[in-house]
C-alpha cells in the first residue's frame, strides 16, 4: 500500500484509544460520542456516592477530603471551552516522514477534540487546604489500575483555566472521559488532564513519575536529558493545523470551501495560511471564537482543476510561532507539528 492510499482517520492502539474523523466535524464543539479517547488502563467504574477527592502532601498545611456533593454544592461552578490534544497526535505521519515506525498508539490526525468543560477551578479546592509558602508542584492521580498521574507547577495548577471538571458539553462526565471528576489543564498535552481523579498531591519538592520521566518526554539528540527524566518533559502543545478532509482526499472539480482547525496549546491562533501545489502562500479566513487554549476554525475558497494536488497549511500563534517545515526527531514520536502536505485528487466528471 502506497503513502497516497493510506488513511489515518480512526487509529487504534490498546483497544482503549479512538480518534476523531477530521472530515466529520460540522460544529465548533466536538460531540461527546466523537471526542477522542486515550487511556492507560481500563475505565474504572466508580460510584460517585462513595467517591472522594483527597488533597494532601508536604505543600499543604492540612489535608482535606471532598465528596462529590461537596464539589457541586460548596464551590462556584465555571464553564470554559478548551481543546485537549494527545502529544502523540500525528505519530503515524511522523514515522512516515522519517521512514520509521514508532511504538505507542498509532495516531493519525484524530487525537484532538474541543469541549465545554464545567466544574470547579482547581485553586478553589487547593486553597482551603492551606498551600504552604514552599509548595512547588501539584499532581493529580487517577483511580485507574495504574494510578495514572502527572505533576504540574503550582502556578499552572492555580491558573484561572485549570479546572476539576464534572461535566462535558452540558452533561455529567461520561465514564470514559473521567467520571466522576477529571482535571483539564488548559493548553497542555492531554496526558496532564488526568481522568478519574481521586487524589491530588501538593509537594514542596519536584515530583517524578513515569509519565514525566520515561513517557510523555522528548528524547533525542536535540533534547538533552533533564535528570531524572530521560529527556525534556512535554508541557504546552505546539502550534499545528488540521484540514477537514480525509487523507488522502477526493474532490470534484467544482468551486468549494476547504475548512480546517488550528490549535496553539496555551496560546491563541492569530493567522492561518494555505498553499496549493507550488503556488504562493495566501491567508485563510478565521471564524470566531478565537481564544487561547482552544482551536480556531479557518477556511478558504478553491476552484480546483482535475488532477493530483497538495494542500499545505501553516498556523501562527500570538507569540509569533509558526508551524515549521520540519521538526527534530524524538524517539517516542511526540509533538509532530510541521506543515503537512495533504494529498488531494480532483476527479474529472467527464
Amino acid at each position: 500500500m502506497t503513502h497516497s492510499q493510506r488513511t489515518y482517520e480512526c487509529s487504534t492502539g490498546t483497544g482503549l484509544d479512538y480518534g476523531i474523523r477530521p472530515d466529520r466535524m460540522p460544529g465548533y464543539i466536538t460531540p461527546i460520542d466523537r471526542f477522542f479517547l486515550r487511556s492507560h488502563a481500563p475505565t474504572p467504574h466508580l460510584d460517585a456516592a462513595r467517591w472522594s477527592l483527597r488533597i494532601e502532601g508536604s505543600g499543604v498545611r492540612e489535608p482535606i477530603t471532598y465528596t462529590y456533593a461537596d464539589l457541586w454544592d460548596r464551590f462556584p461552578l465555571v464553564s470554559m471551552v478548551r481543546t485537549i490534544e494527545c502529544a502523540g497526535n500525528r505519530r503515524v505521519l511522523f514515522g512516515e516522514a522519517y521512514e520509521r515506525k514508532f511504538e505507542g498508539t498509532q495516531w493519525g490526525r484524530g487525537a484532538i477534540g474541543t469541549a465545554e468543560w464545567t466544574g470547579v477551578r482547581l485553586r478553589d479546592l487547593l486553597e482551603p487546604a492551606g498551600i504552604t509558602p514552599g509548595a512547588r508542584e501539584v499532581m493529580p492521580e487517577a483511580l485507574d489500575e495504574v494510578q495514572t498521574r502527572r505533576p504540574m507547577p503550582l502556578a499552572k495548577a492555580l491558573a484561572d483555566d485549570t479546572l476539576l471538571a464534572l461535566a462535558m458539553n452540558g452533561e455529567p462526565l461520561p465514564l470514559d472521559h473521567g467520571y466522576p471528576a477529571r482535571v483539564v489543564v488548559s493548553g497542555w498535552l492531554g496526558a496532564a488532564s488526568i481522568k478519574w481523579v481521586g487524589r491530588i498531591e501538593v509537594s514542596e519538592h519536584p515530583l517524578h513519575v513515569p509519565w514525566n520521566t520515561e513517557d510523555y518526554v522528548l528524547i533525542g539528540p536535540d533534547y538533552p536529558p533533564q535528570a531524572p527524566s530521560l529527556g525534556m518533559p512535554i508541557t504546552g502543545m505546539p502550534v499545528a493545523s488540521l484540514v477537514e478532509l480525509p487523507w488522502p482526499a477526493r474532490l470534484r472539480p467544482v468551486p468549494q470551501v476547504v475548512r480546517g482547525r488550528a490549535f496553539a496549546g496555551e496560546n491563541r491562533v492569530t493567522a492561518v495560511e494555505y498553499r496549493i501545489d507550488e503556488g504562493s502562500w495566501q491567508e485563510a479566513s478565521l471564524a470566531p471564537p478565537e481564544i487561547p487554549g482552544a482551536w480556531v476554525r479557518w477556511q478558504f475558497g478553491w476552484d480546483p482543476e482535475p488532477g493530483d494536488h497538495t494542500i499545505r497549511v501553516r498556523a501562527t500563534d500570538d507569540q509569533g510561532r509558526t508551524q515549521p517545515d520540519t521538526v527534530p526527531w524524538n524517539d517516542l514520536g511526540y509533538c509532530f507539528h510541521p506543515v503537512l502536505s495533504h494529498p488531494i485528487r480532483v476527479e474529472s466528471t467527464t
